[in-house]
C-alpha cells in the first residue's frame, strides 16, 4: 500500500508543479481581452427613470387630450445606429390626440448608447412603451 502511495505522489508531483501560476501572464496577439461587452442591447445612458423623467417634464399635451382625460402608452419602436443617434422612430400604436407627434418629437435628440454584437457596435431595433398621463 504504501508503494502505491508513494507512486502516487512521485507521478502526481509534476501535475501539481506545472499548474501553479507563476504570476506572470504571457503576452501572446491570440489572447483575447475577456473585458470586452461581446453583446449588449441599446439602453439609455441616464437609465429608464430619467428617460421617462424627460418625457413626461417635457410633454406638451393638446387641449383635446387633456378634455380627454387621456391615460394611456405610447409603443415606440425605433433603431439605435452605432453613433448613438435614433433613426426610423415610429408610433406602434397610441392614443392619439397629438400625443403621438408628441413622444416622436421627444424622441428625435435622444441619444442611446447602441447595441453591441461581437465586441462591434451594431445598428439594433428597441421597442418600449411610454405611459402617457393628460390630466
Amino acid at each position: 500500500m504504501k508503494t502505491l502511495i508513494s507512486l502516487f505522489v512521485v507521478f502526481s508531483l509534476p501535475l501539481v508543479v506545472l499548474c501553479q501560476n507563476t504570476g506572470t501572464t504571457p503576452k501572446n496577439p491570440k489572447d483575447v481581452n475577456f473585458n470586452v461587452v461581446k453583446q449588449q442591447e441599446p439602453y439609455y445612458p441616464a437609465g429608464d427613470q430619467a428617460l421617462y423623467s424627460y418625457i413626461s417634464n417635457n410633454i406638451i399635451y393638446s387641449d383635446s387630450a387633456k378634455a380627454k382625460l387621456i391615460d394611456s402608452n405610447v409603443m415606440v419602436s425605433f433603431d439605435v445606429l452605432p453613433d448613438s443617434t435614433l433613426s426610423n422612430i415610429l408610433i406602434i400604436s397610441g392614443p392619439g390626440y397629438g400625443i403621438n407627434d408628441e413622444v416622436l418629437r421627444l424622441f428625435k435628440p435622444l441619444k442611446y448608447a447602441p447595441g453591441m454584437m461581437n465586441g462591434v457596435k451594431i445598428k439594433m431595433n428597441t421597442m418600449l412603451s411610454i405611459p402617457v398621463r393628460a390630466h
